[in-house]
């Protein structure tokens, strides 16, 4: 059920210390900071990097331990080696999250591709899920779009992050080409959890080169069954943001985080 909010103030700052480890796969760069529980665990959209995060820092860290990491392919991680399915993807972050000592349940915020691995992660280990933040996250019938807009999601991410689009292209296309084997397994895996659920969706609509309006309301659909995944889902409009609110309405993500983990653990006791 959508619902309004006001973002709070927020304070700018750097990410903490960028970490390598070696999995199996390759090395893999993540953050790790905060402490205590929850253990937030922040997926990014395809090819964003760690900086899509930066606005939320340093006041995420209040709400728990917080994790961000680099999927294989993105600067500063190394180049895939297999292809980079959602089962691969997740996968590499289990074995990422056991090597840098960090414990379940987890609490998933996925950001727009990074929301269609969270909920596959969320399917496949409901045991180590205690809530998930779809954050303009991609739902599985979302894969069309993406395909379509392949171009214009780089120039996106260049205007957003003020860089070339050749930094964003081939990125993004390595990640894309691989939606319909990840939206299968979605398919394929177990029901969604009965966990806590939020879904921040920008209430401000993207310019017409890179949406239609017919692509406009299926996504904005989309969106609702997202929150209706779970009989504790909601949905928040994030009235001033598009694609990214954990840039543009940081404050307001931070706000909802703060509920959910709120939420999750008052399921726990």
């Amino acid at each position: 059920m959508p619902a309004a909010a006001t973002a709070a103030p927020f304070r700018l700052g750097p990410l903490p210390e960028r970490r390598k480890l070696q999995t199996r796969s390759g090395a893999l760069e993540y953050v790790a900071s905060g402490a205590g529980q929850p253990t937030i665990v922040l997926l990014n959209g395809a090819g964003v990097t760690l900086e899509g995060w930066r606005a939320l820092y340093p006041a995420i860290e209040k709400a728990g331990t917080v994790f961000a990491w680099n999927r294989f392919g993105l600067k500063g991680s190394d180049a895939p080696r297999l292809a980079q399915t959602g089962a691969v993807v997740v996968a590499s972050l289990r074995e990422l999250l056991a090597y840098a000592g960090m414990t379940p349940p987890y609490v998933l915020v996925g950001h727009s591709l990074g929301g269609l691995y969270a909920n596959l992660f969320a399917r496949l280990y409901p045991k180590e899920v205690a809530a998930v933040l779809f954050l303009e996250a991609t739902h599985p019938r979302d894969q069309e779009v993406l395909r379509q807009h392949e171009t214009q999601l780089a120039r996106a991410l260049s205007k957003v992050f003020s860089l070339p689009q050749w930094l964003f292209r081939d990125n993004v296309h390595a990640e894309i080409e691989w939606v319909a084997e990840t939206v299968d397994e979605v398919a394929a895996a177990g029901p969604f959890p009965d966990v806590p659920v939020t879904v921040v969706t920008g209430g401000a609509n993207p310019p017409k080169w890179l949406m239609s309006a017919a692509a406009r309301r299926a996504r904005r659909e989309h969106q609702q069954d997202l929150a209706r995944l779970s009989p504790r889902g909601e949905q928040v409009i994030a009235a001033k943001s598009g694609h990214f609110p954990q840039l543009t309405e940081p404050g307001l993500v931070l706000d909802v985080l703060r509920g959910l983990v709120s939420r999750a653990a008052n399921r726990a006791a």
